[in-house]
C-alpha cells in the first residue's frame, strides 16, 4: 500500500510544482525584464562612470604633469659644467679603445708640479720631501673621496726644461736639469708608489731637439710627458715671461708620434701626454691633432686665477676643441692670492667633460 500511494502522490506533486511554476512564470515576465533593464542600466552607468573616472584621473595627471614641466626649474650649470654644451662641441671624443696598461680613462691622475731646485715653481720643490709626498697622498685621499668609481693615481710632474729669462751660454733661454735630478725625482717618485712626469719648456729652442734627450727616462713604463706652449718661443723671439708662446698641432703631431715609437721600441704601455693650454692661440689648428693608440692625449688648462675665470678658460680652450681627455690645474697660491678660495674637488668634478688629470702647483 505504501507503494502505490507514493506512485499516487507525486503526478500530483508534479502537478501542483508545474501549475506554481507556470502561475509564477507569468506573473513575474514584466518584473524580470525590467530588472534586467536594470543591471544593463547600471552596468552601463557603472562603465561610464568608470571611463569618466579614468578620464578625469588621466586629465588631471597630465596637468600636473604639464604645470610641473612648465615649473620645473632649470638647472644652472656654470662655465665648462654643461654637458649639452660638451655634447655640441663633440664630447666625448670617438677613438680606439684604450690598450693594456692605459692610465686613462679608469684611473684620474693627481700630480704635484714643479722642480726641487726652486720653492716657488711648484708644490714639489716648495715643500720637503717627506712633506711634499704627505701632502700629495692626502689630495689623492681627497680626489678619492669625491669620486671613489674612479680610483686615482699619484704623480710627480717634474719641469725637466726650464725656461730662462736670459739666453745662457746656447742662447736657448733654457735650462736642461741635470740627470741627478732627474734620477732624484724618479726616486721619490717610486717611494710614493707614483707616476713620473717630464715637462718641457723650450724657450728657444726646439722640440725635436730637446726631447730625444730623455729618451734613457722616458723608455721607463712609469715616466710620462708634458710641453708647455707658454714657453715654447722660438718663433716669436721674445724672452720667456716677456710673451706667452704657443704650439702648433704640427709640434704636438710630432711629440706623439715620438712616444709612439718609444711605447713599441720598448713594448710598453701607452703614454699620457700632457699639453698645458690657457689662451686660443696656446694652441693652433688644434683640430689637426692626431689620435694615436699607443698616446693618450689630455688637453690640461692651467691657467690660474678666481674660479670663474678658471671655468671659463676650461670652457673655452679645452672644452670648446676636443682632443682626447682632458686636465686641470689648481694653484695653491695664484688661485687664492686675492681672496678667493681653491677650487674643491667636488666642484671641479662638476665640469663637462670631467678631468682625468689634475695638476697641484
Amino acid at each position: 500500500m505504501k507503494y502505490h500511494r507514493s506512485t499516487f502522490v507525486v503526478p500530483v506533486l508534479i502537478f501542483v510544482v508545474l501549475a506554481v511554476t507556470a502561475c509564477t512564470g507569468s506573473k513575474s515576465v514584466e518584473p524580470a525584464a525590467t530588472a534586467q533593464k536594470k543591471t544593463e542600466r547600471r552596468a552601463a552607468e557603472a562603465a561610464f562612470a568608470a571611463t569618466t573616472t579614468a578620464t578625469r584621473k588621466a586629465a588631471v595627471f597630465a596637468a600636473q604633469t604639464s604645470a610641473s614641466r612648465k615649473t620645473a626649474p632649470k638647472i644652472k650649470y656654470n662655465a665648462g659644467e654643461s654637458p649639452e654644451y660638451a655634447k655640441q662641441c663633440g664630447w666625448p671624443v670617438g677613438c680606439t679603445a684604450p690598450l693594456p696598461g692605459s692610465l686613462l680613462p679608469s684611473k684620474r691622475i693627481v700630480a704635484y708640479y714643479g722642480n726641487p731646485l726652486s720653492k716657488k715653481m711648484g708644490a714639489l720643490g716648495e715643500f720637503p720631501k717627506d712633506d711634499m709626498l704627505k701632502r700629495l697622498k692626502g689630495e689623492a685621499a681627497r680626489w678619492q673621496a669625491a669620486d671613489p668609481g674612479t680610483p686615482v693615481q699619484p704623480a710627480l710632474h717634474l719641469i725637466a726644461v726650464v725656461a730662462q729669462g736670459a739666453p745662457g751660454k746656447d742662447g736657448k733661454y733654457r735650462m736642461i736639469m741635470p740627470d741627478k735630478i732627474i734620477n732624484q725625482v724618479y726616486g721619490w717618485t717610486k717611494e710614493a708608489g707614483a707616476v713620473m712626469f717630464i715637462d718641457i719648456q723650450t724657450g728657444h729652442d726646439d722640440i725635436r731637439s730637446v726631447l730625444p734627450r730623455f729618451e734613457w727616462i722616458l723608455k721607463n713604463p712609469d715616466v710620462h710627458l708634458g710641453i708647455d706652449p707658454e714657453f715654447n718661443l722660438i718663433k716669436s723671439g721674445k724672452k720667456p715671461g716677456t710673451k706667452i708662446g704657443t704650439y702648433d698641432a704640427a709640434d704636438i703631431n710630432y711629440v706623439s708620434g715620438y712616444l709612439q715609437s718609444l711605447v713599441k721600441k720598448y713594448n710598453l704601455p701607452p703614454k699620457v701626454f700632457t699639453v698645458h693650454r690657457f689662451t686660443r692661440n696656446g694652441v693652433t689648428n688644434a683640430k689637426n691633432i692626431v689620435l694615436r693608440p699607443e698616446v693618450q692625449m689630455v688637453m690640461h688648462m692651467d691657467g690660474w686665477g678666481a674660479p670663474w675665470l678658471k671655468r671659463d678658460s676650461y670652457k673655452a680652450y679645452v672644452v670648446a676643441e676636443p682632443v682626447q681627455y682632458t686636465g686641470f690645474k689648481l694653484f695653491y697660491h695664484n688661485d687664492t692670492k686675492k681672496g678667493d678660495p681653491l677650487l674643491t674637488p667636488g666642484e671641479v668634478l662638476k665640469l663637462n667633460p670631467k678631468p682625468l688629470y689634475i695638476q697641484y702647483q
